[in-house]
């Protein structure tokens, strides 16, 4: 029955696809529209500033404010030292 259901997900999502892509119109990338300015292209390396590093770094000052800022109490944290399995509580109790 996995099968079946696989193939159908499949052929569900390939009809879906093709669908958009047959339904949308072109981009038209080539020809400009009246009043169309576009300011000067970004280089390699301001594209990769502006697209890679510039969100890895606010990713890392983020998580660094997180982790430095956090104020939770040690018994309350969720780590391998205490979770409690139900045949441990029940012997503790």
């Amino acid at each position: 029955m996995d099968k079946k259901n696989a193939l159908r997900a499949g052929a569900l999502a390939a009809g879906t696809t093709l669908m958009m892509l047959l339904m949308s119109s072109p981009a038209s990338a080539l020809v400009r529209d009246d009043g169309d300015d576009p300011g000067p292209g970004l280089s390699v390396i301001e594209t990769l500033g502006l697209y890679v590093i510039a969100p890895i770094v606010l990713f890392a000052v983020i998580a660094g404010l997180v982790m430095v800022l956090d104020r939770s109490q040690e018994k309350h944290r969720v780590t391998t030292k205490n979770i409690r399995t139900k045949a441990t509580a029940q012997t503790e109790a």
